[in-house]
Parts: C-alpha cells; structure tokens; sequence
C-alpha cells in the first residue's frame, strides 16, 4: 500500500511538473511577443486559412492542403478562433498558438526523461521553443508557423518508450496531430527503432511485451506520413524551387541558424562578417559539432546509444531541414556566399532557420546532459565512464555550454517580433462596425502583416 501510494505521488508530482513547465512557456512565449504583435493578425491566419474557413467551413477546411501539404492544426486553431466575436481573432490565435506552444515544451519535458534525466538539463531542453533567441521574428505565436514546433516535437515522439497502453493512446494521438501538420517530421520516422527496442533491467519476455507499445506510435505515424506524402505528390505547388549552391547552404546556415542562436538581431551577426569574414560565425559553427560529437561518443562509451543517436539526429536534422527549405523554396534562398556587404548587414532572422536552429540547440543541449550527466554518479564509476581528470572536464565542457545557451537567451530576451509594428487587428473594427451598419451584406477590409482580408459584415455585426 505505501508503496502504490508512493506511486501514484511520483506520478502526481510528474504531471504537476509537466503542467507548470508548459503554463510557464506558453506566458514566456506571449511575453516575447509584445502587445502588438500578439494582437496583429500574421500571414495565413489571416490570409488563406481564415478565407477557407468562410468558404469550405470547418470540416472541410482543416483536411484541404495548401502548399502542398495538410497543416491539420493550425486549421483547428482558426476553427477555433471563429468561436469568438471576430473582432478578437487575432488575439485569439496567437494566445491559442503561445498555449500550443507551451504544450509542445511540456511534450519534450515528459518525453525526454529516458535521454535527458536530470530535470534542470531537461527544463532546458523543453524550453527552447520558447527562448530561442529569432523565435518571436516570426515563427512565434501564429498559426502559420506552428508546424516549426510540432517538427520540434516529432523526433521525441517517435523515440520516446511508453510505459502503459494508455501512454502510447496518447502519445499516438499527438503524433498524428504533429505529422499531420508538418511534413518534415517524417525525416525522423527512423527514430521509430528507438521506441521498438527494449528496456533496460527487465527481462525477455517482459522486453518483447513492453515493445508491443510502441505500435499505436508507429501506425499513427507510418499513416499520418502516407497522408503528407500523398497530398505533397498531387497538390501542386505555387512556390517556385530554389537552387542553392552548396557553399550558399553552409554560408546560410552558419549565419542564420548558428548565428541565431548566439543573437537576435541576424543583421549584427552580419555586419561582423563584413567586418571580420566568415570564422566568425564558422568557428562557433565548427565548436557546435564539436560538443555534439563529443557528447555522442561519451554517450556511446557510457553505454546510453538513445542520448548519442538523438544527438545526432538533431543535429543531422538541422542541416536536413535547412538544406530542404533552400531547396524548395526561392524564396528562401539568400545566396549568403555571394551575398554584397549590404544584403548581409540587413539580414532579418529566416523563419526555416529557426526551425534548424530549436533542432541544433535541442542536439546541444543533449550532448551537453551526456557531458554533464558524468557529474550525477561518482567519477570513475562503472558502466564506461572514465574517471579522474577527464571527467571533471568533461562535465566543465557540459557545463560551459549549458550556460552559454541561457546567456544568449538571456540577452536576447524579450527580442522584437516582425509585426510588432501592427496593424493591431481589434481596433479597426470601430470604422468596421459603422460601415457594416450602413451596409449589412457587404463586408469590410480588416488589415493584418503582410496582408489584408475581407471580413463579412455578418461577422463584424455578430449575426448568425
């Protein structure tokens, strides 16, 4: 009895902590964000998502592909907003998306235990959705971008080892929610090996047994992909492709997602590459993959292969991601390498680096808990662990890297988001109801960043 009461605190305690860790982002994310960004009206959710809604319904509209793919729930945070007098939608999603958001860093906060034990290192870890210096720029607190942290949820998903059925029921159901609204999570269904295999201290039987858990994941996931996969190869795209050279990719990627994570402010990281060349940010890039190897072949000689695949993993993903948004998208390719002195000294923070950048800092963060993890049992210990003099610089090196990735966040906070200049959604419909008074069936232009919309007076006036 004491024992199953103990239990079941461990479990409350567990949930507890959960729940304070996601409400806790989810007001760091609506801090960030400032008074007017949240209250302005971004892209989709204003554009395309909302005019879909009006035309197809609810129903309809959250299974409809746009740009190729389904974007499952960003359509449900809209279909949500609509429950709403209009004249708060803007406000509604982005509050929607900061709690969404607040739910992906209690996801990781759970999931990561096996990987990452020690609470504070994991605390860290879940975090960094929220405190990732460029997220407020633009991905942060819209519909539009939230697939950017259901991709950062996706590898954990996969990978995590549930314990009971009813852990699996659940962890399926949010695994087709994150695949059915980003694409690139299917990069990462390799990561399904890790939920398959077996637990460490138990026997046989009970090993095979505890495996079978992981099928509700792996249907979810296989079938939620199929899904994206289908509608990539028959939805056609309006974007045009870029072709990026490999040298723009790297000169990309070490400015916009490394030199995210060090600053904010993309362009300060670009005058010092006008000012002092490339090694300004190649170096940290170089000593980014250095501790992630590091820490992947501590891990490895510790006898913990989860932590060291998922080191590399993210890491790998990061530069995947990266390399995929170039190559898809125009738009998105910058030709850093032969970019002139101006263009890099107005640099602004690139949306599909930030979604490269939570992988890199999340890999970091991993390879750091391998490094530091050395510190939790006595030095010399057994299991592989070196002793002595190595150890302790080991956990130095883990340490310093823990450390200088809150700096940077601490720095950054609470950095500027790309509408935070408006047009504030709420406050035009004063004009809106008055000419809606005067023209019942007609309907308004409400302005939002970097588009406006037509809003029907039946809305504005709240007829059914």
């Amino acid at each position: 009895m004491r024992h199953a009461g103990t239990g079941r605190w461990t479990s409350l305690r567990a949930v507890l902590g959960a729940v304070l860790v996601g409400v806790l982002a989810a007001a760091v994310a609506w801090l960030r964000l400032g008074p007017v960004a949240r209250g302005t009206a971004w892209a989709e959710d204003a554009g395309l998502f909302f005019r879909e809604h009006l035309a197809l319904g609810p129903l309809d509209s959250v299974a409809h592909p746009y740009a190729g793919y389904l974007h499952l729930v960003p359509r449900l945070v809209v279909d949500a907003a609509f429950l709403l007098p209009v004249e708060w939608y803007a406000l509604a999603v982005s509050a929607m998306c900061c709690l969404l958001t607040g739910a992906v860093c209690a996801g990781v906060f759970v999931l990561a235990r096996d990987v990452v034990p020690s609470r504070a290192l994991r605390l860290v870890l879940a975090v960094v959705p929220v405190l990732l210096p460029t997220a407020p720029w633009e991905i942060s607190g819209n519909a539009a971008n939230l697939h950017t942290y259901g991709l950062f949820l996706a590898p954990w998903l996969f990978a995590h080892r549930v314990r009971t059925w009813s852990g699996g029921v659940v962890v399926a159901v949010v695994t087709v929610l994150v695949v059915g609204t980003e694409a690139q999570a299917v990069l990462f269904l390799p990561l399904l090996v890790l939920a398959w295999s077996g637990r460490p201290g138990s026997g046989g039987a009970q090993r095979h047994g505890g495996r079978w858990r992981a099928l509700p994941v792996t249907v979810a996931a296989l079938g939620a992909a199929a899904a994206q996969v289908v509608t990539a190869l028959t939805t056609e795209r309006a974007s045009p492709a870029g072709s990026p050279t490999v040298s723009d990719v790297v000169s990309g990627w070490t400015l916009q997602t490394v030199g995210g994570l060090l600053r904010a402010d993309v362009a300060s990281v670009g005058r010092a590459v006008v000012a002092d060349g490339w090694a300004v940010v190649a170096v940290p890039a170089v000593a980014v993959g250095a501790v992630v190897l590091l820490g992947a072949v501590v891990a490895v000689r510790d006898h913990r292969p989860r932590r060291a695949v998922l080191a590399v993993a993210l890491t790998l993903g990061s530069g995947v991601v990266w390399t995929a948004a170039l190559v898809a998208n125009a738009s998105a390719n910058g030709r850093w390498s032969r970019s002139t002195p101006t263009t890099l000294v107005e640099a602004t923070p690139s949306r599909y680096a930030a979604a490269a950048g939570l992988l890199l800092t999340a890999a970091v963060v991993v390879a750091a808990a391998a490094l530091v993890d050395r510190a939790v049992r006595p030095l010399g210990a057994r299991r592989g662990r070196t002793g002595g003099p190595i150890a302790v610089v080991l956990v130095a090196v883990g340490w310093s890297v823990v450390a200088l990735v809150l700096t940077s966040w601490v720095v950054a906070f609470p950095a500027e988001a790309q509408r935070a200049s408006g047009p504030v959604w709420q406050p035009q419909f004063s004009d809106a109801e008055r000419a809606c008074v005067r023209r019942p069936s007609a309907s308004v232009r409400i302005d939002a960043l970097p588009w406006a919309t037509r809003v029907p007076c039946a809305l504005v006036l709240g007829d059914d």
